[in-house]
């Protein structure tokens, strides 16, 4: 191999277990069948404005991801009849901005201190079940690694 020929090397990689897909659903049951929605409605971004009367009070959710993880921020628990609930956040929600600031390669931590540090929280968030659900990949591809170790 001459000096200006590029070297490949091959890396080695443990892949996640394989998934088999979710079970197919005739077009005419969609419509009804709660693990289908085509409304686009749902997943278009929306803007919440969370009011607390201090700093220190309770945001009423908890939030999972960031940029050390390899994803966005998202709402991974609301707690029940808090102020969040009633506004309509949930689980699986992604927080693309809050009071302007851009959430999307935020590391956890600044995330945690942006919502707590403000009595007004302006937050723009999407339903992104797909990008939740992948926070918790890293978490099964740890545990299925160390169950093959065994």
């Amino acid at each position: 191999m001459n000096q200006h020929q590029s070297r490949i090397e091959l890396v080695r990689a443990r892949l996640p277990p394989y998934e088999p897909p979710p079970p197919w659903i005739p077009p005419q049951e969609r419509v009804h069948h709660p693990d289908y929605n085509n409304d686009i409605r749902e997943f278009l971004p929306r803007e919440l404005i969370l009011q607390r009367m201090r700093a220190s009070e309770q945001l009423g959710f908890n939030i999972r991801g960031g940029q050390e993880h390899h994803c966005g921020i998202f709402v991974s628990k609301v707690m029940p009849n808090s102020e969040a609930d009633k506004l309509g956040l949930r689980e699986g929600d992604q927080i693309l901005t809050v009071n302007q600031r851009d959430f999307t390669n935020i590391d956890h931590a600044e995330a945690v201190r942006v919502l707590k540090m403000n009595t007004t929280i302006q937050m723009m968030v999407r339903f992104f079940p797909y990008g939740y659900d992948r926070t918790y990949d890293k978490c099964k591809f740890l545990a299925s690694n160390q169950q093959a170790e065994r």
